[in-house]
């Protein structure tokens, strides 16, 4: 096991990308990018096992992004692990780790960056609206990742993100096709532990008690899997009774959305909504929007995803479901 190269500036790991990739001998290597904050788990493992198999030259980003946080103590708290991590990512023959000092990625900071990338609509949706600023922050930094790591051609460079932080990736996604960013944007499912809670960097930071307490989002995401591959209705409403009264969580939203879009899916809109089994939400960060806009519901979405928010005990945790393709448990 060979311990990767570590690059701490915009400038070395420019000149070491351009280096790994003329020394594959390759007519066209791929370049893959798996960007992390750190404290890699199981979830980071999958991401880095998928990209190997697919990448000449793989590269791992460790950044803990102070503008995605809207809550100084979380930022403040957030593991750092650095250490650790560039030995795991020893093990998953990551080839080069860019692991740079705040100062190189916000050379302003706190005061800049002047310019940054904004979400859009799409980005105060749901967790954009409960943590404004949230994913103009995730979009500043993965644009300012995409750019600096951009491969020199004929190299193709593509970048890995899990489907746990799905808003997240519905923003990258439309963000990379609507500024004509060339990079391929590829995803592994969600990974849980063996009851169930989807693993997460700061799951570190729950005491037994709060992860006892966590296990009721992801039991709810696979009861309304249940429901939904069975034909019942979901009752998300009742769902979300339940939860809010659920000793430890405090619910910010459950909802089911639009897995493109991120509109909720409404009693008698699209696929799932036509089998009635929808409830209207009325859920805090409602991302509701007026009709006739560009990325309105699509009527035939096949596919209803769910989303759900809470913080437990110190930390604030998000899950997913896509119900079509769930299996549950």
């Amino acid at each position: 096991m060979s311990t990767p190269h570590v690059l701490k500036t915009v400038r070395e790991l420019r000149a070491a990308v351009a280096q790994a990739v003329a020394e594959t001998g390759l007519a066209q290597p791929v370049v893959a990018l798996v960007p992390t904050m750190g404290a890699l788990h199981s979830g980071h493992a999958a991401l880095l096992k998928a990209a190997r198999t697919s990448a000449d030259v793989l590269v791992a980003s460790v950044f803990v992004n102070p503008l995605q946080f809207d809550d100084a103590a979380d930022y403040q708290h957030y593991p750092r692990q650095l250490e650790q991590d560039i030995a795991d990512l020893a093990r998953h023959r990551v080839d080069l780790v860019f692991a740079p000092e705040i100062e190189e990625i916000y050379p302003d900071y706190p005061f800049g960056p002047l310019v940054r990338v904004s979400a859009g609509e799409l980005g105060r949706r749901w967790e954009g609206r409960s943590r404004p600023g949230h994913f103009d922050g995730v979009a500043t930094v993965v644009t300012k990742l995409f750019t600096i790591i951009q491969p020199p051609a004929p190299a193709r460079f593509e970048a890995w993100f899990g489907e746990k932080d799905a808003e997240q990736l519905a923003v990258i996604r439309r963000m990379v096709a609507d500024l004509h960013l060339p990079v391929g944007i590829r995803s592994v499912p969600v990974v849980r532990d063996e009851n169930g809670l989807a693993l997460s960097s700061r799951n570190l930071r729950l005491s037994a008690a709060d992860y006892d307490a966590a296990l009721h989002l992801s039991q709810t995401l696979f009861t309304l899997a249940a429901r939904a591959e069975s034909g019942q209705p979901l009752d998300v409403e009742g769902l979300r009774t339940q939860l809010e009264a659920a000793d430890g969580v405090e619910l910010d939203y459950l909802v089911v959305v639009d897995p493109l879009s991120l509109h909720e899916l409404v009693p008698g809109r699209g696929a799932l909504t036509g089998q009635g089994v929808l409830g209207a939400s009325s859920c805090r960060g409602s991302g509701e929007a007026p009709r006739g806009m560009l990325d309105a519901v699509r009527h035939d979405a096949p596919d209803g995803l769910v989303l759900i928010a809470a913080r437990v005990g110190p930390v604030r945790l998000i899950d997913t479901m896509d119900l079509n393709a769930a299996a549950p448990l």
